[in-house]
């Protein structure tokens, strides 16, 4: 039990690679192989996705009916360190994976109702557009229009990376005043900005989609359901929220 619960210590964060879900399959519990009902499904991932939306739409109402700067930035920061937990402690994400979705369905419709607040019919286009691009990439990774490869899979990562630390200072450096300049503002070249960042964005879909096979292929525990299906949801949410950033930039532009 030991070697599974520090199996994916190495990993900072909820994508993994091709080895780490071979190596999940290989593990043993109490010195015998899982048995079927006990192994990641891709039918089970899907079915753990579809639950935990629900959760996220169910509080995400909530947020929106009331929104607040707790709902907000509570929801988003508790919802961080639930991700960093599960990142380290991925046999917990049957608990974890679940609260998460509460936490950031509050921070979304927060969200969600402040553009709603400037911007007419903004959270129906955002909506659409966001599911539009996720059957899009669906379709793209289904007819392996792109094939997610381990050199593919490192350049979205290190993009990702890039993206998230570009979002870290700018976060710091608005504590003293000061923006990173052309980030989600208005222009041709902060439109440009967030079309490649949605981009970014878009191509996680694609990983997602393959940590599902994945773990059904290396034969993954079960609890890795809840832990891909959690982190399709970030991409969920990370895609959504910029999108909604680039209806505002071209309403206002």
């Amino acid at each position: 039990m030991s070697r599974r619960r520090g199996l994916f210590r190495g990993s900072s964060n909820p994508m993994m690679n091709e080895q780490m879900f071979q190596k999940a399959g290989q593990q043993t519990l109490d010195g015998h192989f899982l048995d079927v009902g006990e192994k990641m499904t891709v039918q089970g991932a899907i079915n753990k996705s579809f639950i935990l939306g629900a959760i996220m739409l169910a509080t995400a109402l909530v947020g929106y009916m009331m929104p607040s700067p707790l709902f907000m930035w509570g929801g988003a920061i508790a919802g961080l360190i639930v991700v960093i937990i599960a990142a380290r402690n991925p046999q917990r994400s049957g608990t974890l994976a679940p609260i998460y979705a509460a936490l950031e369905g509050l921070f979304v419709g927060a969200v969600s109702a402040i553009y709603a607040s400037f911007f007419d019919g903004i959270i129906f286009q955002a909506v659409t557009l966001t599911m539009a691009v996720f059957f899009m990439m669906l379709f793209i990774y289904k007819t392996r229009i792109i094939k997610v490869t381990s050199k593919l899979r490192a350049g979205v990562v290190m993009a990702t990376g890039a993206v998230l630390l570009v979002y870290i200072l700018n976060f710091v450096l608005s504590l003293f005043g000061v923006n990173i300049p052309f980030l989600h503002e208005g222009g041709t070249l902060g439109i440009g900005i967030s079309l490649v960042i949605i981009g970014i964005a878009s191509m996680n879909l694609l990983l997602d989609f393959d940590n599902f096979e994945k773990g059904e292929k290396y034969g993954a525990p079960s609890y890795m359901e809840w832990f891909s299906a959690m982190g399709l949801l970030i991409t969920l949410v990370w895609l959504y929220i910029e999108i909604l950033r680039l209806i505002a930039l071209l309403s206002r532009d």
